[in-house]
């Protein structure tokens, strides 16, 4: 069994306080960290090392709305048993996180959390698409991490000038890297990420070359690669179920299964930086409630006119803004109900683990 320190996964003093808070001065919970999530099955490692766990259903399973569900890369507080699966009790608060919108039941679904970066990744055949890549590198902002745009496959590609303009025109901030994880082109750059105690989430389509990129920079083959269709260049899934894999230098890296699709959550902060220029635009609007439609002095109508701002960034912008607009209301109920349900639930896990003290 393979045991490293907590502290290896990326526990700082960030998790070590709320873990303070919570327990005090008793230590019968230990933190752990998420690596594998298997429907209600987790994955978890501790000092100890890793093992199996499930959830304390008294604290998950109560008919809350909302409860607060560990995902992969989530600190959580376990009841340790040395006959079989750990039991969870607590998810610790998120440092960073990303999600998308359940579509069935409209509510939120975090995909993965506590990263540090999020390699958006696009690779240069049939996979290219800029609004797409504007919807990621949306999420991607708003996620609390750094995103760095990942461009693969350029042994492909004999010149890739023209789409790494486009990303620049809408990405200027961001830090792009073209790879080949055939010819080894760019993974120099790449490593610059690959750092003890760092976690990235790696987010792009399925057969963006997400797995051969992971084995490229471990120098082994730790996932497994799958061919992708040359018609259409459409991938097949390699990565079943999300997972946290940590390489040999101690960087920790989440896959999760391609998502040619996300449906925007809460994504407002990372509207703005992802569309700033669309953002100073409507602030010199000559009115500060412009639509943009017939107003005068519309400083957006100008830029389409004159070409500055094409429409399609902007028929994207305003498709994104919707979708936006609809998750937040969702959210402001989900909120009420949180809010509502919060002291109960920590009230509720106090309960519980003082009665284990017992």
């Amino acid at each position: 069994m393979n045991n490293k320190k907590i502290e290896s996964y990326g526990y700082t003093d960030f998790y070590k306080r709320q873990v303070e808070e919570l327990t005090t001065s008793d230590r019968s919970l230990i933190p752990a960290r998420v690596i594998e999530v298997h429907r209600e099955q987790y994955k978890i490692a501790t000092e100890f090392g890793e093992k199996t766990a499930r959830l304390k259903g008294s604290l998950f399973y109560n008919g809350e709305f909302n409860n607060e569900y560990p995902v992969v890369g989530d600190f959580v507080l376990v009841q340790q048993n040395l006959y079989g699966e750990d039991v969870i009790y607590h998810v610790l608060k998120r440092k960073s996180k990303f999600s998308r919108i359940d579509s069935f039941n409209e509510i939120e679904q975090v995909i993965a959390t506590n990263f540090d970066y999020v390699f958006v990744m696009t690779s240069l055949n049939h996979d290219f698409n800029i609004r797409r890549l504007e919807r990621y590198l949306t999420i991607a902002w708003q996620s609390g991490a750094m995103p760095i745009i990942i461009l693969t496959k350029i042994d492909l590609c004999k010149d890739y000038v023209i789409q790494k303009s486009q990303i620049e025109q809408i990405a200027a901030e961001v830090h792009i890297i073209a790879v080949s994880s055939y010819t080894g082109e760019g993974l120099d750059e790449v490593r610059e990420y690959i750092k003890p105690f760092q976690t990235i989430v790696f987010l792009g389509s399925s057969g963006v070359g997400k797995s051969s990129l992971v084995n490229a920079i471990a120098g082994e083959e730790i996932m497994k690669v799958n061919s992708i269709r040359e018609d259409d260049s459409k991938g097949r899934h390699t990565t079943t179920h999300r997972q946290l894999v940590m390489l040999g230098n101690g960087t920790m890296i989440i896959d999760t299964p391609g998502m040619r699709e996300l449906g925007m959550w809460d994504v407002s902060e990372g509207l703005d930086t992802t569309f700033t220029d669309i953002e100073e635009l409507s602030r010199n609007c000559k009115f500060a409630d412009c639509n943009h439609e017939n107003e005068p002095g519309c400083a957006v109508k100008k830029a389409l006119a004159n070409g500055d701002l094409t429409s399609e960034r902007w028929k994207n912008y305003i498709k994104l803004k919707k979708e936006a607009k609809f998750a937040e209301w969702k959210e402001s109920v989900g909120t009420r109900l949180k809010k509502k349900a919060h002291h109960k639930n920590i009230a509720k896990f106090q309960r519980e683990y003082y009665k284990n003290k017992k």
